[in-house]
């Protein structure tokens, strides 16, 4: 039962920070927003009793929306105000067309949840970590190295984004 109350609380919890994130005008509140959904998704991992992936997914992925955020600040004027409007009626359409889609996706999980099969079984003799490393480094090596070399790569297509706005800046004074 704390399960099924948990998963709920969070699903809700990520489902309105992601539309705060889609919604809002203000790059920094879709930044927070964003940030915040990401510590929820987590969540989800710790009820599947996948601590690593959950603080994994804290430590990495709200780890790159703050650094996200960092640029944010940097970029966009943040002393402004930013005067949000939302209709209301694209706003009761949007909430009754998630609802009606999370009611479906609700009432459709027990005949999905039949035809779904483990790719690599749990083994009892090897702890949760053990198995992610195994499939990862195994399995999934060349996907989790393109990864990397992604992830560097907007590293420092950031970094030269930031220093080329320093130098005309310094210039322009």
């Amino acid at each position: 039962m704390y399960e099924i109350v948990a998963f709920y609380v969070f699903s809700a919890l990520v489902i309105g920070f992601f539309l705060i994130t889609v919604l809002s005008k203000n790059a920094l509140y879709s930044m927070s927003a964003l940030a915040g959904g990401m510590v929820f998704i987590a969540g989800f991992f710790f009820l599947l009793d996948a601590e690593f992936i959950g603080v994994v997914q804290i430590v990495v992925y709200t780890g790159s929306v703050m650094a996200l955020y960092a640029f944010g600040m940097m970029f966009f004027d943040t002393t402004r105000d930013v005067k949000e409007k939302i209709s209301s009626k694209k706003l009761i359409y949007t909430l009754s067309f998630i609802s009606a889609l999370l009611i479906f996706a609700i009432l459709s999980a027990p005949i999905v949840a039949e035809n779904i099969s483990a790719p690599f079984p749990l083994n009892s003799e090897l702890s949760n970590t053990h198995m992610i490393g195994r499939v990862l480094f195994r399995e999934y090596l060349i996907v989790f190295e393109l990864a990397a070399v992604m992830l560097l790569t907007a590293m420092i297509a950031g970094i030269v984004l930031v220093s080329k706005k320093m130098h005309a800046d310094k210039e322009a004074k």
